[in-house]
């Protein structure tokens, strides 16, 4: 995946609704969206890490050490399946995209048939987030999706983390279900990729 990363963003605005919360709007300087590198390795598990002890402080009990943990995230980066948002030159966001789905996933009534493009493990550094990097990334992917033919993108969400299923949700995914993983119920969303978006999905 590494021949197709690597998008460079000027200095920018970008807002991204949180649901109840209202818009959410910081400045962003210069942004590049590239492969993971295993030098990133200690940094981008600083963030995963920083953003579970966010959300637990949330009360959202998500993930531990357990998952996502060190090993996984190298894995991700071996097989060239995870890019990095950087900003000013920092790291400061992760996401894998690759075709891996969940066996849970084959009880899921989605509507969306053919090459399904799955995201993963969608992380932003708590200082920054709220600001639409998350957003950029999402964009990514789908563009990444349509552009390399699938005919969707499949993922998954925690039902007790609203920030996230309504990201999703204002994205135009559709619920198509839900599954049980260890940390409990998480629903399952997908979306048509730009060519497949009016045909398939109701």
């Amino acid at each position: 995946m590494s021949d197709r990363i690597g998008k460079d963003m000027g200095p920018s605005e970008a807002t991204l609704s949180l649901g109840g919360n209202g818009p959410a709007r910081k400045p962003i300087g210069s942004m590049r969206i590239r492969p993971a590198y295993i030098e990133d390795l200690d940094v981008l598990y600083g963030i995963v890490r920083n953003a579970t002890r966010r959300l637990d402080a949330q009360g959202i009990p998500q993930w531990d050490e357990i998952y996502p943990n060190r090993e996984i995230l190298e894995k991700d980066i071996e097989r060239q399946e995870m890019c990095v948002i950087e900003v000013e030159g920092e790291v400061a966001g992760l996401i894998v995209i690759n075709e891996e789905q969940p066996a849970e996933y084959a009880a899921v009534e989605w509507a969306c048939a053919g090459r399904a493009l799955v995201v993963h493990r969608l992380t932003i550094a708590p200082a920054n987030q709220r600001c639409g990097l998350a957003s950029l990334l999402m964009d990514f992917a789908e563009d990444t999706a349509a552009n390399e033919g699938y005919n969707c993108l499949r993922l998954d969400a925690f039902t007790l983390n609203p920030a996230a299923c309504t990201l999703y949700e204002n994205r135009g995914y559709r619920k198509a279900g839900a599954v049980y993983f260890r940390k409990g119920e998480f629903h399952c969303y997908e979306k048509a990729t730009s060519k497949e978006r009016h045909t398939q999905l109701p």
